[in-house]
């Protein structure tokens, strides 16, 4: 009997699996690929799993991982994963002045902000306070390349950063609010770059336009966050690159701009988040109905959009692979023997419950297990979690055979009248 059947007797499906093995594997990759003294920042958007993060801030050593997020309820992750306040950067381009005031009460005192107004009610949050945040102005660089990735966030019109060619102008506004001490730039440009060049082509043009928004208008570089685009796959069968050149090339590239930035002038920071843990996850679900309609061949799970890539419900379908855990032969091989094509669908009451269209399975029968690979990132925190009010998903985590921890998201519904939207009205209830 394999691990997953082993888990799926005790726990049931649909359920989430979250090797830390991987996810430290993963760190060390990352960190290997990058020049010595740049410091990664998990983003936890990417698994807000409490375990997931804390694996992430062990495995690290000097300079330790810290954390990116961008709303209270991932702060208050973070905090339980034993990061720092100071060890945290907020992001997002709507944050409230409660979510403000939360932050900063945690002790968190640095902040990427997108424009004057996000910067301006950040500092008078901070003055009322009593206190004095570091912000990052972000920065929508009008020259960003046109790099092959699935997700571009400059360049463009967008809620993300200040135009680039917008902050000469803005400048005098942007230093003197009060509350607020600038102390660098955060450049993202890019999501799960699809290649090695277009990923360093990006980083390098970031480090590049930081200088020259330092040397032509002065602008505070104490730290520069070059953003991510570190790939992984999503959904689908295959491995994280281990990226060659990005240690030698980028470290040169900061060299050049930054004579010092090794000894911490700037600090020089980057974010990661699928990379990270992208493959540390898998969703395994069972087969609960198979049906034939005109022509085309339906296989029904007990995992839907409610459950993994809720942007399916948006009419966009990841290109998902499955595999049947019955379809191994006995020495742990797959094979594609008997494949047909089927529309895999969830249990929901709606048409949008696709999760991939054309996908190749071996003979199914009810009550098969099917496990989707490559979803310790955006899995089911990305989901329509609460569409048709069914439950979550469990998530087991383990390292290697051995379960660590159980655990199921819970998200309580306010009643009427009941105004406590807290962050300690939602998060995973253990399972014993």
């Amino acid at each position: 009997m394999t691990r997953n059947h082993k888990l799926v007797a005790r726990f049931g499906t649909p359920l989430y699996v979250y090797d830390l093995e991987k996810v430290a594997a993963s760190y060390r990759d990352l960190r290997n690929s990058l020049p010595s003294g740049l410091i990664i920042h998990y983003s936890l958007k990417a698994n807000p799993h409490p375990d997931i993060a804390r694996a992430l801030r062990e495995a690290s050593r000097w300079p330790s991982c810290r954390a990116e997020v961008s709303s209270v309820g991932e702060l208050a992750v973070a905090l339980e994963a034993g990061y720092a306040p100071g060890d945290c950067l907020y992001t997002g381009p709507g944050k409230t002045e409660s979510e403000l005031v939360t932050a900063i009460a945690e002790g968190l005192r640095r902040f990427s902000v997108e424009s004057l107004t996000d910067l301006e009610r950040a500092g008078s949050t901070a003055v009322r306070m009593g206190t004095i945040i570091d912000c990052l102005l972000r920065i929508n660089s009008a020259s960003a390349k046109a790099a092959a990735t699935s997700i571009r966030m400059m360049g463009k019109p967008s809620q993300f950063g200040i135009d680039s060619e917008d902050l000469p102008a803005q400048l005098p506004k942007l230093r003197s609010v009060p509350g607020t001490r600038l102390i660098g730039a955060h450049f993202f440009s890019l999501s799960n770059a699809r290649d090695e060049d277009s990923l360093l082509s990006e980083l390098k043009d970031s480090v590049i336009t930081a200088a020259d928004l330092q040397s032509e208008f002065d602008l505070p570089m104490q730290v520069l966050d070059i953003g991510g685009g570190f790939a992984a796959p999503y959904a689908v069968p295959g491995e994280r690159p281990v990226y060659s050149r990005i240690r030698m090339e980028l470290g040169a590239t900061l060299d050049a701009n930054f004579p010092h930035w090794r000894s911490g002038m700037p600090e020089v920071i980057c974010e990661s988040g699928r990379y990270l843990v992208g493959d540390c996850g898998e969703l395994i679900s069972s087969v609960i109905n198979i049906k034939e309609s005109r022509g085309n061949r339906f296989v029904i799970m007990d995992a839907g959009i409610n459950t993994l890539g809720g942007m399916a419900g948006l009419g966009r379908l990841m290109p998902l692979a499955v595999k049947l855990d019955n379809s191994l032969a006995p020495d742990g091989s797959f094979t594609s023997a008997d494949e047909s094509a089927a529309t895999l669908v969830g249990p929901l009451c709606t048409p949008g419950d696709v999760l991939g269209r054309n996908v190749q399975l071996h003979s199914t029968d009810v009550g098969d297990i099917v496990t989707v690979p490559n979803v310790g990132a955006y899995g089911v925190t990305a989901s329509l979690l609460l569409f048709l009010s069914r439950p979550a998903p469990r998530e087991v985590v383990v390292r290697g055979d051995e379960v660590l921890n159980v655990s199921q998201l819970r998200v309580r519904r306010a009643a009427a009248g009941d105004a406590d939207h807290s962050p300690a009205s939602r998060g995973r209830a253990g399972i014993t």
